[in-house]
């Protein structure tokens, strides 16, 4: 058996649809940084590539080692509709704009994916890294990302798993004994 720590980068402020946006996390809330760093096991630690995962990733890091940032692990990229927010998307393409969150799935904010595309991005790079450790691993990633595996792990539609919320700087694990994943906790805030 072994175990998937996924921790929700820090807080960005971003006003709209944030994907491969590239904005910082606000980690100045140590406090909670170190109750999320004495949270999690002496595991490797990866992130994906952008800034924020990243930063967070360090910060929690500690002696723990450090993988290679993975690009497969960023949030959906929202294309043209990137750090807009759903009402502006919304006039603009109704039918579109309600096709992406009522049912999400196979639908794609224009010059963008899927949440299936990102899903199958997210979990193919899941397994390969769980593969490569052998064991427990933390995942520093976004929101998206947080939501597919659990997703997986819980065994339902694509708009169940978006109506959970992750909060920033929160902590979600998943179990994995016999290829089978199964949620042990999610939105934790240590």
């Amino acid at each position: 058996m072994r175990r998937l720590w996924l921790v929700r980068h820090g807080p960005t402020g971003a006003g709209g649809m944030c994907g491969w946006t590239d904005l910082p996390a606000d980690l100045s809330d140590q406090a909670a940084l170190n109750r999320l760093s004495l949270a999690l096991p002496v595991a490797p630690v990866v992130s994906s590539d952008l800034v924020r995962a990243v930063a967070t990733a360090d910060a929690i890091a500690e002696d723990r080692p450090r993988l290679p940032h993975e690009p497969a692990l960023r949030e959906m990229h929202f294309g043209a509709w990137e750090m807009r927010r759903h009402d502006e998307c919304a006039a603009e393409d109704p039918v579109l704009a309600h096709a992406l969150w009522d049912d999400p799935g196979r639908h794609a904010p224009p010059g963008g994916e899927s949440w299936d595309d990102m899903s199958g991005r997210v979990l193919g790079a899941m397994d390969r890294l769980l593969t490569a450790t052998g064991g427990d691993l933390i995942a520093v990633c976004h929101f998206g990302p947080i939501l597919a595996c659990l997703q997986r792990a819980r065994g339902i539609p694509a708009r169940e798993a978006m109506g959970q919320r992750i909060a920033p700087l929160s902590l979600s694990v998943i179990r994995i004994e016999g290829g089978l994943w199964q949620v042990e906790a999610a939105d934790l805030r240590p």
